[in-house]
């Protein structure tokens, strides 16, 4: 019965969170785009897996009820989401048509350092306003509904979701580098991405709530 109940906890954190991280968001592009490059990407993985677990170990510790007890301070984390993704989307397409160093894979851009490389994910992590609503209001509260130790089972199987989805997104970036032997497939990818953002960035903020 207790094995069963650990199990049922464990599920429910590896389900929620991967249903929320596989949505096309600026953290998954980013490590996208490093595995393309074949830059840290295994630190890349790292990051994201750690950075997760430790934000749904905040939520579920009790973040989650602060927020949620705030309608104030959820309305302000979306509307920052919202301007976070719209800054993101139009630098996107800022390098689409004004970036001259658009370069093949291996040249360039790609020979970033890996302290660089870790300083922008963690920016695009953590000052997104709207990283805390998905991942510590709605997995966090979730997660403190378990009971006891079965709250540290929930966060486990949230960070292996987590694992699983960043090491898929890697092999898959590393499996389309010959795609992006040319200048031309880096444009389409910004492009991509920027329209993505700027739709996500409209749907936060016509989704938000006046407290």
């Amino acid at each position: 019965m207790w094995t069963t109940t650990i199990s049922s906890s464990w599920v429910a954190g590896f389900t929620v969170c991967l249903s929320l991280i596989i949505s096309i968001g600026a953290q998954n592009l980013y490590v996208l785009r490093q595995a393309v490059q074949g830059r840290h990407v295994r630190a890349c993985v790292a990051w994201c897996v750690v950075s997760d677990a430790l934000l749904i170990a905040v939520g579920v510790a009790g973040m989650s009820q602060l927020i949620a007890g705030a309608p104030e301070m959820a309305y302000y984390l979306s509307g920052g989401g919202a301007l976070f993704l719209l800054a993101y989307g139009l630098y996107a397409l800022w390098r689409v048509v004004f970036a001259a160093d658009v370069v093949p894979h291996g040249a360039g851009v790609a020979q970033r350092g890996l302290l660089s490389v870790l300083s922008t994910l963690a920016v695009i992590t953590l000052l997104n306003p709207h990283v805390y609503l998905d991942t510590v209001l709605l997995v966090g509260s979730i997660g403190a509904r378990q009971e006891g130790a079965l709250k540290a089972v929930f966060v486990a199987g949230a960070a292996c979701a987590s694992l699983v989805w960043f090491v898929l997104l890697a092999l898959a970036g590393r499996r389309m580098q010959h795609w992006f032997a040319h200048p031309l497939p880096w444009r389409v990818l910004d492009a991509l991405t920027g329209v993505m953002m700027l739709a996500l960035s409209w749907w936060v903020w016509t989704g938000m709530n006046t407290p």
